[in-house]
C-alpha cells in the first residue's frame, strides 16, 4: 500500500545510536534508518541519481561495505527481480485503476472567483498534489488567499531529518507574511481585538486538502509568537507602505528566529517541549509565491523551484526559471557562504557538495545544529527530554564547526511582471526536478491545460529500434493521446510523467506500476517525495491590467 501521512512527527530515533565513526560517512537517509539515527543529507540517496547522472556515477564514492545500498537507477529492474519479495517468481503489477487511486489520493484543486468582492483576480485557480516516498512524507504544501491585503500565497516545503520543521513552516509562514504586509491601522485593530477579547479579523482563507492538517496542540504557542511579532511591527511603524519583497524576507527570517527561540526557551508542557525541539533540530526548505494582479514574487530558501510556463506565438511552450537552487551547484551561493566565514575555513565549508560535508541545501529553516553555538547546543540537549538527550545525533557536532551560523533561512526574492503569454506557474520540491527537465515540465503542463498535444518526433536516444518496434511506439502514442487527459488535476498529470516516463519520454504503465509498488524500504532509494502546485493565470485579466497601465 502507498504510505500515507501520519499525524506523528518523528524526528529523533529512540533506537540504538550509530557508531561514532560512521558520522563522517553518513550521506544517506537509508544509512540513517539502518544505523537508527538521523543524518543531514536533505534525503538525497546516493543511489537516487537523477537522469543527469548517467552511467551510474555517484556523487560520492561510499565504502565497499555499504556498496549494496548505493545501486544506480539503471539497475532498477534487476534489483526488483533479485530481491525475493514474493514466494513465487510471478510478477504483480498494479492495474490502471489502482495506479490512479494512488496518484490521486492527495490531489486538490481550487478555482478562484474572477471577482472576490475587492479585486479581479489574475489567478484562475490551482491544482496541487503529493506523492510520498518517505513514510511519513516529509514534504508539505500550503495555499491561502490574503483577506486583509491583496494577493494569494502558495508554497511548497521540503523537510529533511523528519517532517516536523516542514509541518511547522507550512502552518506558520503565511501568517508571518500576511502580518508583514498589513498596514499599521489593521495591525492596531487586530491587537486591540486581542486585548479586549473580541473576535479577530480573519487574515487568511486557507485552501487545504484534508490531509494538510494543523497542529492544534501548538496553536497557542504559535499564536503568541506571531502576536509578539506584530506588536514589534506596531512599535516600529515607519508610516511607509510595506514593500512585498521586504515583507517576504522579514517573514522568513522572523519565523526561523522564532523556531530557534522557542526551542531554547522550552515549554512546561512536555509534549510541546519535545515538539519545538523536533522542529528546530529538523529542517525544511521553502519556495513561496505571492501573486497580486500582474505582480508575482517568488521567495525561495533552499532547492525547491519555481518555474513559469510561457506560450510562444507558434503555440509551443518554454520554461522560465523564477528561482535559483541554494546548493553547491550554485557558484554564487558557494561564494556567499565563503564570504561569511574566515579564510582559514574555506576548504572545510563545502565538502562532497554539502555544507560542512553534511547538508545539501545551503539555506533552510530549522537545522539549529548548523546555526547554534556548540555551547548552546550542549545546554539545550542536556536540559531537554530524555528522547533528545539519549540520541547520538543531537549530541553530534558537525566537523570543522568554528564560526556558526553556517546556515540561513533568508530567502532570495525574484519579482516578475506577468504578461498574457505567461500561462502558468509550477512550484515543486526537488523530487520533481530530479526526474524531469523544466522544458519537459512546461510542455507537459501546457499541453494538458490547453488540450493541444504537439507531436514531437519520437527520440530513441541512441537505441537500436527496429521498424516493428517503432510501429509499436507510434501505436502506443496514438492510443495514449485519447486518454492522456484522463487526469482532472495538472499536478497529478505531471507526477504521472515524473514517475512513469520511460527512456522515450512517454508514460510506461509497467514502469509506473513498479515504482508505485515498491516497499517502503525501497521507495526512497529510487525517488524522493514529490509535491507540486500548478497555478493557472487569467490571461485576459493580465492583458487588461497591462492596457490600463499604458
Amino acid at each position: 500500500a502507498i504510505p500515507v501521512r501520519s499525524s506523528r512527527l518523528p524526528l529523533l530515533s529512540d533506537a540504538m545510536p550509530a557508531p561514532a565513526h560512521l558520522f563522517p560517512l553518513i550521506r544517506n537517509c537509508e544509512i540513517s534508518r539502518i544505523c537508527s539515527t538521523v543524518c543531514y543529507c536533505h534525503h538525497k540517496h546516493l543511489c537516487c541519481l537523477s537522469s543527469h547522472f548517467a552511467h551510474g556515477h555517484f556523487r560520492y564514492a561510499p565504502q565497499k561495505k555499504f556498496a549494496a545500498l548505493y545501486r544506480p537507477k539503471e539497475n532498477f529492474n534487476h534489483f526488483i527481480h533479485a530481491r525475493d519479495y514474493a514466494s513465487t517468481p510471478q510478477r504483480f503489477y498494479l492495474t490502471p485503476p489502482q495506479v490512479n487511486s494512488i496518484l490521486k489520493a492527495n490531489e486538490y484543486s481550487f478555482k478562484v472567483p474572477e471577482f472576490d468582492g475587492k479585486n479581479v483576480s489574475s489567478v484562475l485557480g490551482f491544482d496541487s498534489n503529493q506523492l510520498p516516498a518517505n513514510a511519513p512524507i516529509e514534504d508539505r504544501r500550503s495555499a491561502a488567499t490574503c483577506l486583509q491585503t491583496r494577493g494569494m500565497l502558495l508554497g511548497v516545503f521540503d523537510g529533511h531529518a523528519g517532517c516536523a520543521c516542514a509541518q511547522a513552516v507550512s502552518e506558520r509562514l503565511f501568517y508571518y507574511i500576511a502580518v508583514s504586509l498589513l498596514p499599521h491601522e489593521t495591525l492596531l485593530e487586530i491587537e486591540n481585538a486581542v486585548e479586549s477579547g473580541r473576535a479577530l479579523l480573519p487574515i487568511l482563507q486557507w485552501h487545504k486538502h484534508p490531509n494538510d492538517y494543523f497542529s492544534k496542540e501548538a496553536s497557542k504557542l504559535y499564536f503568541n509568537s506571531l502576536r509578539t511579532y506584530w506588536q514589534e511591527l506596531i512599535d516600529l511603524n515607519s508610516g511607509e507602505t510595506t514593500d512585498v519583497k521586504e515583507a517576504l524576507i522579514n517573514a522568513f527570517k522572523r519565523l526561523d528566529n522564532d523556531i530557534s527561540l522557542e526551542a531554547q526557551v522550552g515549554d512546561p508542557n512536555s509534549f510541546l517541549n519535545y515538539l519545538v525541539l523536533r522542529v528546530a533540530f529538523s529542517g525544511a526548505t521553502a519556495c513561496v509565491a505571492h501573486v497580486d494582479g500582474v505582480d508575482l514574487h517568488i521567495a525561495n530558501t533552499g532547492d525547491s523551484r519555481a518555474m513559469l510556463g510561457v506560450q510562444e506565438e507558434d503555440g509551443s511552450w518554454s520554461a522560465v526559471n523564477l528561482s535559483y537552487d541554494h546548493n553547491a551547484q550554485n557558484e554564487h551561493e558557494v561564494e556567499r557562504v565563503k564570504m561569511e566565514h574566515p579564510k582559514s575555513e574555506e576548504k572545510s565549508l563545502v565538502k562532497q557538495d554539502r555544507l560542512l560535508g553534511l547538508l545539501m541545501p545551503f539555506r533552510a529553516f530549522g537545522d539549529v545544529k548548523f546555526k547554534w553555538s556548540i555551547e548552546l547546543q550542549k545546554r539545550v540537549v542536556e536540559s531537554g527530554p530524555d528522547q533528545l538527550n539519549d540520541n547520538e545525533y543531537t549530541k553530534f557536532i558537525p566537523p570543522n564547526y568554528h564560526t556558526p551560523p553556517y546556515l540561513t533561512a533568508e530567502p532570495e526574492v525574484i519579482h516578475h511582471r506577468l504578461r498574457p503569454q505567461d500561462k502558468f506557474l509550477v512550484l515543486a520540491t526537488d523530487g520533481l526536478w530530479e526526474t524531469m527537465h523544466r522544458q519537459d515540465v512546461a510542455r507537459i503542463v501546457g499541453e494538458y491545460l490547453t488540450g493541444v498535444h504537439h507531436q514531437q518526433p519520437i527520440a530513441v536516444g541512441g537505441y537500436k529500434v527496429t521498424l516493428g518496434q517503432m510501429h509499436g511506439l507510434l501505436t502506443e502514442r496514438r492510443a495514449r493521446i485519447s486518454s492522456v487527459f484522463e487526469d482532472q488535476n495538472a499536478a497529478t498529470h505531471l507526477i504521472r510523467h515524473a514517475v512513469g516516463n520511460n527512456e522515450f519520454g512517454t508514460v510506461d504503465h509497467e514502469r509506473l506500476s513498479k515504482m508505485l509498488s515498491l516497499p517502503e524500504e525501497l521507495a526512497r532509494m529510487y525517488r524522493d517525495d514529490i509535491t507540486i502546485i500548478v497555478v493557472q493565470f487569467n490571461s485576459h485579466v493580465i492583458g487588461a491590467c497591462q492596457n490600463d497601465e499604458l
